[in-house]
């Protein structure tokens, strides 16, 4: 019940916010254009209270999911006239929609989209300029601690020490990059090309389907990044347990585990899983000088819930969210630039291969997808999660928005375009009947990512054998 609370307000924060700044990009660009914007509402449904101020209603309405803004003449059926009716047509109103010239109407379909990218970098900006967490493993070369024996990573003859040097068509990828890749790729092969002692190789790595989920799973592909510099520390170890036993003590420092130099217990439970109790030795460096070999039989918890059983009995220093190293205005800016334009093109390349078929539907998240993230990112220590969920979700909403589907922004602007090539408008009828089809066809797709995203709950998903 608590994580529904959070991942719901998280949510309605989260798309409040985005819908609004889309929608007040409309509004701006309407007003400077001279359109009658009649209401700019947040939220949906009956209206609880706001404010009229000229000729627009500013108001708070019953469901906080988003807002809207409505301008005279923007829906086709305002355009019709009743028949008989002595209502002047609302082409002769200077104030509608309609009255305006092409290019204004296209203005005001691209100032939604527009503004969310806006926010998204001004988000980033802030972010980088006022906050900016460096984590520990940021900067170093994205190094592979560890390989599973059979596993995917290791049949495609990726070794510990490699470091990736391209990833699918990423240069010099980072970790977050490669998850991105490889969950745009499942069941695929893609080019892999690492560097191990000087030397560049080629490798062809098969991504498994099984690895999807929220993140991607590394451990089902059997590459176990290196997430920072330093050997595992000690901080306590437990009484009674193996480690306890064997004689490792609070403070000191794991250089190897079986001579595999492991830097975090993110890479030595899988480690344990695979040797299935063998005992294994750790080199342990005390007092900052005195190097020592303890051999460690691992015991086997009664009971487990993260799929790791086998545990030595000491507890790691954590590594932090890392460092607030906020940069200069033009750097973070810079930084801004780099972070949209790095999304954005992801964004284009999942729709592109959405509708060339190499990546499913069912990869996507719709509602219920976006307020678990949302949920999960308010929880995570830090800001990087809550800012980079914004941005990137602020992203997705413009990029798909100009989609030139009927409904959408980039519908009414493309609908916009073969006017202005046909040098006629299309007839309102027409209009309607598109835009009725569109919406079927909407709601469907919909209705579809939703089930798919419930289908993917965790009541649901302990349910699978």
């Amino acid at each position: 019940m608590h994580e529904f609370l959070i991942s719901a307000v998280a949510f309605i924060v989260l798309v409040g916010v985005m819908v609004v700044v889309h929608e007040f990009g409309h509004f701006a660009v309407a007003k400077l254009c001279g359109v009658r914007v009649e209401a700019f509402s947040f939220g949906f449904g009956p209206r609880l209270f706001g404010v009229k101020y000229g000729d627009t209603d500013y108001k708070v309405c019953l469901l906080p999911l988003g807002g809207f803004v409505k301008m005279t003449g923007e829906a086709p059926e305002q355009n019709l006239e009743a028949p008989g009716a002595e209502t002047p047509s609302l082409e002769d109103d200077p104030g509608s929609f309609t009255a305006h010239p092409r290019w204004q109407r296209m203005l005001i379909g691209v100032a939604g989209p527009a503004a969310n990218f806006v926010l998204a970098l001004v988000l980033m900006v802030f972010y980088y300029g006022w906050i900016n967490e460096v984590p520990t493993y940021q900067g170093l070369p994205t190094t592979s601690e560890w390989v599973i024996p059979d596993s995917p990573a290791a049949q495609a003859g990726i070794q510990p020490g490699d470091i990736i040097r391209h990833f699918d068509n990423e240069a010099n990828p980072g970790w977050e990059q490669v998850g991105i890749r490889s969950t745009m790729n499942l069941g695929q092969t893609l080019p892999v090309t690492v560097e191990r002692k000087g030397r560049q190789i080629a490798l062809s790595l098969h991504i498994p389907r099984e690895a999807k989920g929220e993140e991607f799973d590394f451990i089902k592909l059997g590459l176990l990044p290196q997430l920072q510099a330093g050997p595992i520390a000690v901080e306590e170890v437990e009484p009674g347990t193996p480690a306890a036993q064997a004689g490792l003590r609070g403070g000191d420092r794991i250089t190897a585990v079986d001579g595999f130099a492991f830097h975090s217990i993110q890479t030595l439970l899988p480690y344990l899983r695979v040797g299935q109790g063998k005992p294994v030795t750790l080199t342990v460096l005390r007092d900052g000088t005195a190097s020592l070999d303890l051999v460690v039989h691992p015991a086997k918890l009664e009971s487990e819930q993260d799929g790791y059983p086998w545990r030595l009995g000491f507890k790691p220093v954590q590594m932090g969210v890392g460092i607030a190293k906020p940069l200069p205005l033009f750097a973070a800016a810079g930084k801004s630039l780099e972070f949209t334009r790095k999304n954005s093109f992801l964004i284009v390349d999942v729709l592109g291969r959405l509708f060339t078929h190499k990546v499913a539907v069912s990869q996507l998240a719709g509602p219920v997808g976006i307020a678990r993230m949302a949920g999960e990112a308010a929880e995570m220590e830090g800001w990087n999660p809550k800012f980079s969920l914004a941005a990137a979700i602020s992203l997705n909403l413009g990029i798909l928005n100009l989609l030139p589907f009927p409904i959408l922004d980039g519908g009414g602007i493309f609908l916009l375009l073969i006017e202005s090539t046909i040098r006629r408008d299309i007839g309102i009828d027409v209009k309607e009947r598109i835009y009725q089809a569109a919406f079927v066809v909407l709601v469907a797709f919909f209705a579809f990512v939703i089930f798919n995203d419930v289908t993917k709950l965790p009541i649901f998903t302990h349910l699978k054998p």
